[in-house]
């Protein structure tokens, strides 16, 4: 197993990372080539980077969210580096994993979700952007996750895992936690439109549109959240019940999804080199590159050498 600096993906970049949620700490099945240990200007990850290769040959990078020991509850998770640390990799785009409550009879557990909304209930105790100290910025947030990512996800989960029920263009919840939902807060959430909760998507999606990054959600439910009169309430043990199938699932979708995955992203390379026989819109990355490039409001003679030093580790082109 190699150790990773920096300097190894200076000019062989790792494109493509899953961040695992509770349950999926690490990708089986693919070859362990190493570890990245990064140091950002936000600090540490979470645990260090693991580089896996695809039978394709593509490099994969491997985040645990909440730590391989899941050793960070929602609130403690350092979501600033962990999402600088993959951006400083070369990642273009994140697939990240996450347990769910359901909010919705229809959507039962052991069921996929791919949200397509999201409504933000944290309480303001998590870091959630990467400018401040003297940078003033506004990211375009409209549609939190990457719709041309999901549906890619739909497609190879369609082949690899048939019986898989996947649930499409859903409103997911982030709660503060780490206590499960009131049943009144759980009503309450329903009655806005909410159809699955979760503790993680926030800052997690916020940031990484701030650093020009794809990001879907893949959330797979585990439990009904305890509006549901007559069933049981949540508990530790009913999630972790059904984390172990849905952890299987996943894994067994990603041995497909990311080769495709893989292909998407060497097509969209090819037509980046000449747009001109390709309309920019067709290309996979069109909807995130460059969004960030206007969304400053500060001055930039203004902005502290300190706070543009670390700008520069996410966003090099601007700063």
């Amino acid at each position: 197993m190699s150790q990773f600096t920096l300097d190894s993906f200076a000019s062989d970049p790792v494109r493509i990372a899953v961040i695992g949620g509770s349950g999926l700490y690490k990708l089986d099945a693919l070859e362990q080539l190493g570890t990245a240990d990064v140091q950002t200007p936000w600090g540490t990850p979470s645990n260090p980077i693991t580089i896996a290769r695809l039978p394709t040959g593509q490099r994969v990078a491997f985040l645990a969210r909440h730590g391989h020991t899941h050793s960070y509850n929602p609130s403690e998770v350092p979501f600033r580096a962990n999402i600088a640390a993959l951006k400083a990799i070369g990642v273009r785009i994140i697939l990240a994993f996450s347990a769910v409550g359901s909010l919705r009879e229809e959507i039962r557990p052991g069921d996929f979700v791919l949200p397509s909304q999201l409504i933000d209930r944290t309480k303001g105790i998590r870091p959630s952007t990467f400018f401040e100290n003297g940078a003033a910025s506004h990211a375009p947030f409209a549609d939190p996750f990457y719709a041309k990512a999901a549906d890619l996800v739909a497609r190879e989960a369609a082949i690899t895992v048939p019986n898989l029920k996947i649930h499409r263009d859903k409103t997911l919840i982030c709660m503060e936690g780490p206590a499960f939902s009131t049943r009144a807060e759980s009503n309450l959430y329903r009655a806005w439109g909410g159809d699955v909760i979760n503790m993680s998507v926030v800052p997690e999606a916020k940031l990484a549109r701030e650093a020009e990054i794809a990001y879907q959600m893949v959330c797979m439910s585990t439990d009904y959240d305890c509006w549901r009169v007559g069933g049981e309430d949540v508990t530790v043990q009913t999630v972790v019940e059904t984390m172990t199938g849905n952890s299987r699932n996943a894994k067994q979708l990603l041995l497909t999804l990311l080769p495709a995955l893989g292909e998407t992203i060497a097509t969209d390379a090819a037509v980046h080199v000449d747009e001109q026989e390709i309309k920019k819109q067709d290309r996979f990355f069109s909807d995130i590159d460059g969004c960030m490039r206007f969304a400053c409001m500060t001055e930039p003679n203004a902005i502290p050498s300190e706070t543009r030093e670390k700008l520069h580790f996410i966003l090099p082109q601007y700063y």
